[in-house]
C-alpha cells in the first residue's frame, strides 16, 4: 500500500514551535502541548523564537530504510503532481 506524504509526516515527524530560549536550551512546545527541551547547539542556525520545527524520530537500525521510504513517497508525490499537470 502506497503511503501519501501526509501519512509519512504524521508517522515520522513531531511538530512544534520554539517558545523561548533558556540559557543553552530551546523550549519547544509540541503540537500535543508537551514541552521539550532541546540543545540550542543542535538547532539549525536560523531558528528563533516562534519558529516552527519538526523533529524526526528513527532508530539506528531502521534509519536507512525509513529515509528510503520517505524519499520514495516524496518522489512518487512529485511525479504524480507532474503527471497531473501535464495531463491538464
Amino acid at each position: 500500500m502506497e503511503q501519501n506524504l501526509e501519512q509519512i509526516k504524521d508517522r515520522y515527524f513531531l511538530a512544534g514551535s520554539i517558545e523561548r530560549f533558556e540559557e543553552k536550551m530551546a523550549v519547544i512546545i509540541m503540537s500535543d502541548g508537551q514541552k521539550l527541551l532541546w540543545p540550542v547547539i543542535n538547532l539549525p542556525p536560523d531558528c528563533e523564537k516562534g519558529e516552527k520545527v519538526r523533529i524526526i524520530l528513527s532508530s539506528a537500525g531502521s534509519d536507512s530504510q525509513e529515509r528510503d521510504k520517505i524519499a520514495k513517497t516524496i518522489l512518487n508525490q512529485v511525479l504524480k503532481n507532474t503527471n497531473q499537470k501535464d495531463a491538464g
